[in-house]
This record gives structure tokens, C-alpha cells and sequence, in this order.
């Protein structure tokens, strides 16, 4: 007779499971067992539960599948926290399995106790604990069809005896695995976002992530409408590839160009995104936002008119009431032309002068961006990588871009990246870390190596948090506590088993990415980038014009104004000397 563990575990493969990712401990001590024994589900062994979350969500973003982590007891699987919250808030199907102390003794504060029901509540859809062997199958099924039908993370706590008991049932398929459900909109709620965008004469279309699946339908929207297409860093991987509407990005890793075609609007028709930041949107244009969830319909800005759909349904719906005739293109042209502008001030940055060094950032991920694969998949830290990565990135309808762009947490690329080429074994998985992120989970390196896991991990090297820095000079504060004593990560590369180099001078960039990319293994490329390059938004207000002028004053009155001269070099004697 089979025992809880290995029901649980056929109920995962019948699912399509295909990866458990975690770190082995007594209470786990049966599922582990079990996955021993099978050659149709593997276990990924990481260095840190906190990695084991993000890989796991990697996947989950990637291939939209349910995927799972393990974590032991206590201190174990409290390692997850981090993880699941970027899975939960990203809206992608994870299950975590929870490990939990004899059921005899909880409640009485044993060794390593902790209330997993409670510590995981903000960041699922779902928790359920298995107590006796009966509750297993209809636990784990709940846990599993909520996962996937809400997109975001379900929490199974299993204490160690109850897995090792004797099942009671055996597994049951869960009816689907994937969600595929496709909503449109009201009749009368399409109506009335049709009446006002056709009576706009200047319309701005937002689009975010969930334009994924929908890149004709947007086209022909923009078309019909005559409309800029803005899109934000989630929708960038979706929206931006061939699309002849696309004037960039807005938000605080924007372009000018995006916030402009967005203020200048005087109807914005959102679609599929949660774009967070108020002060972006237009304060006179008339709203309509397009969301799946009812409930995220005017979380940001107030609108106008909400339509509750998915967005390549809604659009199809809504073309056929919007006059056959095309807007003006004024408003088009005009964004365009100052996209194209945009778009030409940023190329100009990203330049590499032989014999110089530290390398320009803007250059690294330009250079980065060429030499990849036409399918490759990017990880992208939290802080300037996210920065450059949104703005030289380049992609195709084949390449994919992931990072905790709604969670923003330090140490997601290196764990991310572990799970996508874990997923797709055969593709090009780039990593880009941030010195400060790589540093925070740096163990993750022995887990590529240990699992034969060709990643490709490009450090940007500035040796400091340089966006907490670019933040406290804004605010007008001299930076504090930002400094990084970091190691040659080349040197820690290969000393963990990977092949590490390491990039001083820009003509030794393609070289060592080259390297890198044709590497069969894990491999690390240790890039010195300038600390001090701005990555200034798209707009500047009053206040952080007055900080910025402020952290100048202080910061040559605390003596040090080799940080003001190091600012001015990077940012402007460099490109003029370059020029």
C-alpha cells in the first residue's frame, strides 16, 4: 500500500510535473524518498529555499504549468517567503509544500516549530494543512486547482509522520492543468469605451502583460486608432517586437517618449496592466482599463469605463463598434517622432571607448542584447540591471524576460535563472545579476554547478547598491551604507566549478562573452561597470532636482568631492571625450 508521500507525488506527475525544487530535511525525508525512486519526476537540488521559490516560479512564468518547491520544517521552508511572494504577486501557479513538525507535537514550541498556516497567508491563494492521511487528496487537489485557476501560489503543510503514513485513497487527476479561460466584456461596457474613444482625437494605449497572446489584435487596435502604444516593463517582452505603434516604456525605467505620449493623451485605453506609479498617469484624459480581475479596474488611476476580459477577447469585441474610418494620426506622428529621438539619445550612451574603465553599463547591455540568441531567456536583478535590461533589450516574439518587477527584491536573476534553464534545458539562459543581488544568494553558483545547469551570469560590477545610491542623491542625501566590498566573482566562479572571466576594458567584452556563450557549462563574466552612471527617469520634478543640488553641496562639504568629479566623468566628460 502506498503511504501519503507517494500519492502526493503521482498525484504531481499526473499533473505534468516535471521538477520539485527544494532543500532536503528529516520532515521531508518521504517525498524525497519517493522522488528517489522515480525516473519521471526530478528533484532540483538548490542551496537556499528562498532560490528554490524563485526557480520554481521562473518556470511556472515561463511555461504557465503548475511547478512546485519543498522546503523542511521551520527554518526550512520559512526560506520561502521571499520567493513565493514575487511568484504570488507575479500571478503564477506555484505549489509549496511545507514540511511541518510531528503533528503530536505542535503547539507545545518543539524543535523548530513554526505556524506555517500563518506565516504564508499574505502570500497565497490558498493554505491548507494535512493532518491525517484522508485529507491528503482532497487538500492537495484544492491547493493545486487554486494555484492554477488564480494564478499565484497554494501552500500544502505536511507534517513528517503524516507523509509516512499509510494512504487512504489513491491520486486523482485534477480535471485541467492549465488556465485557459478567456472572458469578454459586457456588451454595454464595450459600448461605452467605444463612444469615448471615438470621440477622442488624441488616444494613448497602455499595455502590459496582459497583451501576452494578443500582439495582432493590439496591432490592429493601434491602427484602427491611430494610437501610440506605451508598454510597461512587464508587457515589454509582448508588446515591443514588431510593432510599428511602440514609442517605449514609461515609469521610472522609462523613456521620455512613453511619459509624454501618455500625458498628452486625451483618452487612455489600458490593457492588461497594473501599472503602479499614479504620477505617471494623465490627470484630464479620459480612462478605460481592460483586466481580467474586476478588482485591480481602477486600483491606480480612477477610469471611466472598466472592462472586465482578457485582452485579445476584449479587443476583438470592441474593433467592430469603433468606426471604420481611421483617426487623425497627428497624435501618432507626433509621439513617433519623439520616440525616434529618445530612442537616439539612449543608443549615443551606450558606447564602449577601448582603454577605458570601468566599461559604460548602457554598453554592456547593448553589447549583451546583440550577442545573445534570437530565443534566449533574460533574468534581470532588481535596481540598474532592471534599468538597462528594459532599455537595450531588444525582443522578438521568441525571447522571454523575467524579474520581480511587482515584488522588487535584491538576489531574483541568479535563482531565476536556475529555474528556467532547468525548464528549458537546450536554450540560452542569461542571467543579468547585480553585484549586490549575486552576492545575497552567491551559493546558487554550487547549484548550477551541481546540477550541470549552463547558465550564463553576467555581473555588472559597480561595486555598490547604485540605485539605492541614484535614490539618496535625489533625495538630497549624501549615500551611506552602499559601499560593496565585493570579490573577484570571476576567481569565486571558478573556484565553485563554473568558468569565471573577468572584463575590465570594453574590448575585452565580446571576447569574454563569447567565451561564455560557447561554454557548455555554468559560466560567470565579472563586468567592472562605472558606479556613478545616471539612470535618470523620464521626467524630473521640482524635489529631486532640489536633492540632487543638495547631495552636491553636502557632498563636497563632507569632503567628498571626488564623488561629484566621479559623477560628472561618467556621465558627461567620458561621452564628450567619446563623441
Amino acid at each position: 500500500m502506498a503511504n501519503v508521500a507517494e500519492v502526493l507525488i503521482e498525484t504531481l506527475v499526473q499533473a505534468s510535473v516535471k521538477r520539485v525544487y527544494g532543500l532536503p530535511g528529516d520532515s521531508l525525508n518521504a517525498i524525497t524518498d519517493t522522488i528517489r525512486k522515480r525516473n519521471d519526476i526530478h528533484w532540483v537540488h538548490v542551496r537556499n529555499e528562498e532560490a528554490a521559490a524563485f526557480a520554481a516560479g521562473a518556470e511556472a512564468h515561463l511555461t504557465g504549468e503548475i511547478t512546485v518547491c519543498a522546503g523542511s520544517c521551520g527554518p526550512g521552508n520559512l526560506h520561502f517567503i521571499n520567493g513565493l511572494y514575487d511568484a504570488h504577486r507575479s500571478r503564477v501557479p506555484v505549489l509549496a509544500l511545507a514540511a511541518q513538525i510531528p503533528t503530536v507535537e505542535i503547539g507545545t514550541g518543539y524543535f523548530q516549530e513554526t505556524s506555517p498556516m500563518h506565516l504564508f497567508k499574505e502570500c497565497s491563494h490558498y493554505i491548507g494543512e494535512v493532518n491525517e492521511a484522508d485529507q491528503l487528496s482532497r487538500v492537495l487537489g484544492i491547493a493545486m486547482r487554486t494555484a492554477i485557476a488564480q494564478r499565484g501560489v497554494a501552500v500544502v503543510v505536511l507534517p513528517g509522520n503524516i507523509a509516512l503514513a499509510e494512504a487512504t485513497t489513491a491520486a486523482h487527476a485534477l480535471g485541467f492543468t492549465r488556465n485557459n479561460a478567456r472572458v469578454v466584456p459586457s456588451a454595454e461596457s464595450l459600448q461605452k469605451a467605444a463612444e469615448i474613444l471615438l470621440d477622442a482625437r488624441r488616444v494613448t494605449i497602455l499595455a502590459g502583460a496582459g497583451c501576452e497572446g494578443a500582439h495582432k489584435e493590439l496591432l490592429a487596435l493601434a491602427e484602427q486608432l491611430q494610437s501610440p502604444i506605451v508598454h510597461a516593463l512587464r508587457g515589454k517582452e509582448f508588446v515591443e517586437y514588431d510593432n510599428p505603434y511602440d514609442v517605449g516604456m514609461t515609469g521610472l525605467l522609462g523613456f521620455s517618449s512613453g511619459y509624454r505620449a501618455m500625458k498628452r493623451c486625451d483618452a487612455l485605453l489600458a490593457l492588461g496592466t497594473d501599472f503602479p506609479y499614479t504620477q505617471f498617469y494623465p490627470e484630464d484624459a479620459k480612462k478605460i482599463q481592460v483586466d481580467v480581475r474586476g478588482e485591480q479596474i481602477g486600483r491606480r488611476t480612477p477610469v471611466d469605463v472598466g472592462l472586465i476580459g482578457t485582452v485579445k477577447e476584449t479587443i476583438e469585441a470592441l474593433l467592430p463598434l469603433l468606426d471604420a474610418k481611421k483617426k487623425d494620426s497627428s497624435h501618432l506622428t507626433s509621439s513617433l517622432g519623439h520616440y525616434k529621438d529618445a530612442r537616439k539619445d539612449l543608443d549615443e550612451l551606450a558606447v564602449g571607448k577601448p582603454g577605458t574603465s570601468p566599461l559604460h553599463p548602457e554598453f554592456v547591455a547593448k553589447v549583451l542584447n546583440e550577442m545573445a540568441t534570437d530565443d534566449a531567456v533574460f533574468t534581470v536583478d532588481v535596481g540598474t540591471p532592471s534599468i538597462w535590461a528594459a532599455r537595450y533589450l531588444k525582443f522578438n516574439g521568441k525571447r522571454r524576460l523575467l524579474g520581480s518587477w511587482l515584488h522588487g527584491t535584491m538576489a531574483c536573476a541568479l535563482p531565476q535563472a536556475i529555474g528556467a534553464q532547468a525548464a528549458f534545458p537546450g536554450r540560452q539562459v542569461i542571467s543579468m545579476s547585480g553585484d549586490g543581488g549575486l552576492a545575497m544568494l552567491m551559493g546558487e553558483l554550487l547549484t548550477a554547478v551541481q546540477n550541470k545547469l549552463p547558465v550564463k551570469i553576467i555581473v555588472f560590477n559597480n561595486h555598490s547598491l547604485a540605485f539605492v545610491e541614484t535614490e539618496m542623491m535625489a533625495a538630497g542625501i549624501v549615500p551611506f551604507g552602499t559601499d560593496l566590498q565585493n570579490p573577484d566573482f570571476s576567481a569565486v566562479a571558478n573556484a565553485c566549478g563554473l568558468l569565471g572571466v573577468r572584463v575590465e576594458q570594453p574590448e575585452q567584452l565580446r571576447p569574454a562573452l563569447d567565451k561564455a556563450f560557447s561554454y557548455p557549462g555554468p559560466a560567470l563574466v565579472d563586468v567592472q561597470t562605472a558606479r556613478r552612471t545616471l539612470s535618470m527617469p523620464p521626467t524630473i520634478t521640482a524635489q529631486q532636482a532640489l536633492g540632487f543640488g543638495l547631495y552636491l553641496s553636502k557632498a563636497v562639504l563632507n569632503g567628498r568631492g571626488d564623488e561629484v568629479i566621479d559623477l560628472a566623468k561618467t556621465n558627461l566628460l567620458d561621452k564628450i571625450l567619446g563623441d
